[in-house]
């Protein structure tokens, strides 16, 4: 059963950074899709970031030039970097992969999500 696996976030100050990080394992040959959300108290989940395996990027109008994501497809990671941080980008993180491979070259048709992380923007 493939996992998803996230770290990073924590408390941080307006105007700070962050630096999200999420593995997927085990035995993986690929994965197309690799993404972040998040979710606000009282808010849907919102796409913040995501990437192809072949590098096409999206991202949310709101974290818009201050958010890089990048992946490691050798390594089926991917990273989630924020400055400028706000109060408003106070949410759960979720690390979300799809259009997995798996080692003995078996396409898998499940979504997969990490359990969350929590970010805080707070002074």
């Amino acid at each position: 059963q493939v996992q998803i696996v996230e770290s990073g976030g924590g408390l941080v100050q307006p105007g700070g950074s962050l630096k999200l990080s999420c593995a997927a394992s085990p035995n993986i040959f690929s994965i197309y899709l690799m993404a972040w959300y998040r979710q606000a108290p009282g808010k849907q989940r919102e796409l913040v970031a995501s990437q192809t395996k072949a590098g096409t990027t999206k991202y949310s109008g709101s974290v818009k030039g201050r958010a890089t994501i990048s992946r490691d497809n050798t390594k089926h990671t991917v990273t989630l970097e924020m400055n400028s941080l706000d109060p408003e980008d106070t949410a759960v993180y979720y690390c979300y992969a799809e259009g997995l491979i798996t080692a003995d070259r078996t396409w898998d048709e499940a979504d997969y999500w990490g359990q969350g992380i929590q970010v805080t923007v707070s002074s």
